[in-house]
């Protein structure tokens, strides 16, 4: 069988090709016709077009026979190679060891997801002063609109890492203390490594992208979105950009996961 989570229609053409005799999507996909087992969205198979995307997903394994249960939180498995090159890595940028840090990601796919980078540079002094917790920054490879801002503001108050590969990003994720970004990729890295996060989010919908299955807080615009599909939210309405986020409104949901407060 192939299951086809993207929906696409080059996903389309490849399920197409691979000549399975079942092949699923969810019903609305793109070139729906070469499929032949097609799934309910949400709103026919939850009830509601509101779900976190790990629930829209499995639905297509539930409609084919799987077992409807708790879905446990994700997992991502840490390669010792990679752990002793991010610790040495740390090391000789004066982390040592056993020395709590926070992983801040300010970059993220579209700028209406971006908190301000300055912002990010006054939690890393926050966490510094109040905590004694050194701040990593992890520029991805399509944050670079971002890095000279990076290493102007937060230079001096944090080590940002030449780029990562993934397995050197688990590295690090799974060793912080304190993971504080947008919506992003690293983001479900620290949910899978099991970190306590705060997430900032401004044009996703937290209900859909939330950090699955662990210790998290939420900080939004108050926006309200639309549904398309189980994966997709459009902005209905939002009553201030991402950029309104206060520093005390992000340094709260920190204060409230460092002090052990349960989600």
């Amino acid at each position: 069988m192939v299951f086809n989570q993207h929906g696409g229609p080059r996903s389309a053409l490849l399920t197409a090709a691979s000549g399975s005799p079942q092949r699923v999507c969810w019903e609305g996909s793109q070139f729906s016709f070469l499929y032949n087992v097609l799934v309910p969205g949400p709103k026919e198979f939850y009830g509601t077009a509101g779900v976190h995307t790990v629930e829209h997903r499995i639905s297509q394994f539930y409609w084919t026979g799987l077992s409807r249960g708790p879905i446990p939180a994700a997992q991502v498995f840490l390669q010792r190679e990679a752990a002793e090159r991010m610790m040495q890595r740390l090391a000789q940028a004066g982390i040592a060891t056993g020395q709590a840090y926070a992983v801040l990601q300010p970059g993220a796919r579209l700028p209406g997801m971006r908190w301000p980078v300055a912002k990010f540079a006054e939690i890393a002094r926050w966490l510094r002063e109040a905590h004694g917790i050194a701040s990593v920054v992890n520029l991805g490879a399509r944050d670079e609109d971002l890095a000279a801002g990076v290493r102007r503001d937060m230079g001096s108050l944090a080590f940002i890492p030449d780029a990562l590969d993934v397995r050197e990003l688990i590295a690090l994720i799974a060793g912080a203390r304190l993971f504080v970004g947008n919506d992003s990729g690293p983001a479900h890295i620290a949910a899978a490594a099991k970190r306590p996060s705060v997430l900032i989010f401004g044009v996703t919908d937290p209900l859909q992208w939330r950090p699955w299955q662990t210790q998290h807080r939420v900080v939004q615009t108050g926006a309200t979105f639309d549904h398309p599909r189980g994966d997709k939210s459009v902005v209905a309405s939002q009553p201030r950009p991402i950029e309104a986020i206060t520093v005390e409104e992000v340094r709260a949901a920190c204060e409230d996961l460092l002090a052990g407060h349960e989600s």
